[in-house]
């Protein structure tokens, strides 16, 4: 049995009203199978998160999947560790 803790849940990096509504209709364009693809780690686009699940770039990917009812949650993410300065 593994110890290793499911990701946290992802949340946007800013509220829904902040979403790009041109943006959003070419990504609901899109079939499911393809943006679930597209944000795949190690891909140029992939889903890259702050450690507690902020998403920093797949905001707008995430909010069309969750409309579908995909569970966002459980995609693999690249996580981004902040710069230390």
């Amino acid at each position: 049995m593994s110890s290793e803790q499911p990701p946290p849940p992802l949340k946007l990096l800013h509220s829904e009203d902040c979403l790009i509504q041109s943006k959003l209709a070419q990504i609901e364009c899109l079939p499911t199978d393809r943006l679930v693809q597209c944000m795949a780690p190690a891909r140029r686009d992939c889903l890259k998160t702050r450690p507690d699940g902020t998403i920093i770039d797949g905001n707008h990917r995430a909010h069309v999947l969750r409309k579908r009812a995909v569970n966002v949650d459980g995609l693999p993410r690249e996580i981004i560790l902040k710069e230390e300065s």
